[in-house]
């Protein structure tokens, strides 16, 4: 309320500054629209939840008057065609400012999820979803299935002994009966391979 009346003292005090005796208006008269003038600017600048263009908030208001107005002729809430017909405007800038106006307030992440005020169960924070980590790794093992399937058998072989059966190096050359820094150059070739593979899936 301290910030209301100060500013609509600073209205105030803009009247006084420009009002003109020669006028023989009454001060009352000439004041008043500068006094709501300044308490609405405020609310428009300060009453948001977030930011958002200037244009979207006085949409926003334009928007309000227009559903009371179309709700009383239809008998029922107006659509986004009948929204942008009213206000001759198109219904992408429609859409536009109706999702600008859920920016004027804001929930609380405190808020139960039950309505039934003596239930302490879960707050809102509680029940939202999050990125799920394991989503990534499925995706990865659905792209490198075919690709995977594309080696040949031997290099199969050698991705499964090392990542299968999580073999060393060493035993893996032993298996085949190859040297360590054979088995070494061969999984270096497939996993490029199928490093590049995944590259040109994504």
């Amino acid at each position: 309320m301290e910030d209301i009346v100060q500013v609509g003292t600073i209205g105030l005090i803009k009247a006084i500054d420009r009002f003109d005796l020669t006028r023989e208006v009454e001060f009352s008269t000439f004041a008043v629209p500068y006094i709501l003038g300044e308490i609405k600017r405020f609310f428009r600048d300060t009453g948001w939840a977030v930011h958002v263009p200037r244009r979207l908030q006085e949409l926003r208001s334009e928007l309000a008057k227009a559903k009371e107005q179309l709700h009383i002729q239809l008998d029922r809430d107006p659509t986004v065609r009948e929204l942008a017909a009213h206000l001759k405007l198109s219904e992408d800038e429609v859409i536009e400012g109706i999702v600008a106006a859920n920016g004027y307030t804001a929930g609380s992440l405190d808020t139960p999820t039950d309505p039934d005020p003596s239930d302490q169960g879960r707050a809102l924070a509680d029940v939202l979803g999050e990125d799920d980590p394991g989503m990534e790794t499925v995706e990865d093992l659905h792209t490198l299935a075919p690709l995977l399937r594309k080696l040949d058998e031997r290099e199969r072989q050698l991705i499964e002994l090392r990542y299968g059966q999580e073999m060393t190096q060493s035993q893996i050359g032993a298996e085949l009966g190859v040297s360590q820094m054979h088995v070494s150059r061969l999984l270096s070739r497939t996993l490029s391979k199928l490093r590049a593979g995944m590259l040109t899936e994504r």
